[in-house]
């Protein structure tokens, strides 16, 4: 039986990270998109499944958007993110305008007072937003999240910003790390090096509560790359973690693992679009094998577009790698999908079902493969 938030001891001789309270955590982090495929997508995950993973929900960018309308805007997003996340996660906004700071920390206030979600800041914040989400943290005692940025090489002056926001907090208010490194490809051997060394920067400034190391190893999908119709990418930012987790430093054994699900961090700061007309003429499925995501062309029109998609979900549903119609409600629906007609379009989806499906098959077999070893 899967568990929820995992109880973990270890930080010092003791057992204890510092300040004296056991670290504990989810199993699993995604890092989602507060979009009606993603939240499809959780809300159609086995129980047990969700009940150890804790959702990072992200408002995309809203540009143009006045404050004075943005509660309405926000509860549009992120009030259907919250319905499902009975186990609890974290909301953030990390795509705000300037001008929209207080009233987006405002907006997400009673989704963290009233709900079951904790609010987010980081040290590259504005002051006025790492206040109104310290000031949440207090008011609704579920934790703060610290989330850290790396996009690129350790910048050392983060850790300073680490500690300046933390000295706003009471000892009341938990705290749990979420080291975000975005984007981690294969043009970026070195993110398990820069990892760890955010790591030994940040653990020692808190008693944390939980501590998660997220990426995001899917590339973006593009023609180019699926000239072929098919391409295979590494999981990087699985290996990334399982490089610092291989260390030996005391705290590696109890690292949350987090990522993008089967979205490329980029995807997220997109700005809604209600209306648009037109785009690509192609898709993708997607799958998560143990070491590499496996993506397949399809068409989202024209004449062939039912047999190319029948034909994608049929080479996913024969690899060796699948893991059956009944592992996720992903493959259930892949299954589906290959063996429909070629006579109706019915069931062969698109990119709103393309990435509902890839998301469920992805969380699943992470939290199976964490849960194993």
């Amino acid at each position: 039986m899967l568990r929820g938030e995992r109880t973990l001891v270890g930080r010092d001789a003791h057992g204890r990270c510092r300040g004296g309270a056991a670290m504990s955590g989810p199993l699993y982090v995604p890092v989602l998109p507060t979009r009606p495929h993603a939240i499809g997508a959780w809300r159609q995950l086995w129980p047990d499944v969700r009940a150890a993973s804790r959702p990072l929900w992200n408002l995309p960018s809203l540009p143009g958007t006045a404050p004075e309308t943005l509660a309405t805007v926000v509860d549009k997003y992120v009030g259907p993110a919250s319905a499902v996340s009975r186990h609890g996660g974290w909301v953030d906004a990390p795509f705000g305008e300037d001008p929209q700071t207080a009233a987006l920390a405002e907006a997400l206030g009673p989704y963290c007072e009233f709900g079951q979600l904790r609010p987010v800041t980081g040290p590259e914040r504005a002051e006025a937003q790492q206040r109104a989400a310290v000031e949440t943290a207090r008011r609704c005692l579920r934790g703060l999240g610290v989330r850290v940025q790396v996009a690129g090489e350790w910048d050392g002056r983060l850790a300073e910003g680490v500690r300046s926001l933390l000295a706003r907090t009471r000892p009341e208010v938990s705290l749990d790390l979420l080291l975000d490194m975005g984007a981690v490809l294969d043009d970026r051997p070195d993110a398990g090096k820069e990892a760890l060394r955010a790591l030994d920067a940040l653990m020692p400034l808190a008693a944390w509560r939980s501590a998660a190391l997220l990426g995001g190893g899917l590339p973006r999908a593009t023609a180019d790359l699926l000239t072929e119709g098919a391409c295979e990418a590494p999981r990087a930012e699985w290996r990334m973690w399982h490089e610092v987790r291989a260390t030996g430093r005391a705290y590696a054994p109890f690292l949350g693992y987090g990522d993008y699900g089967v979205q490329p961090p980029s995807a997220l700061a997109q700005p809604p679009a209600p209306g648009r007309q037109g785009g690509p003429p192609w898709g993708v499925l997607r799958y998560t094998t143990e070491s590499s995501y496996l993506l397949y062309k399809t068409l989202t029109r024209g004449p062939d577009r039912t047999a190319v998609n029948r034909s994608a979900a049929r080479r996913i549903i024969e690899l060796p790698e699948f893991r059956g119609a009944g592992a996720s409600q992903g493959e259930k629906w892949l299954s589906a999908c290959a063996n429909g007609p070629l006579s109706t379009s019915e069931g062969v989806g698109g990119p709103a079902e393309w990435l509902r499906a890839g998301n469920l098959q992805h969380m699943t077999y992470i939290v199976r493969s964490l849960a194993g070893g």
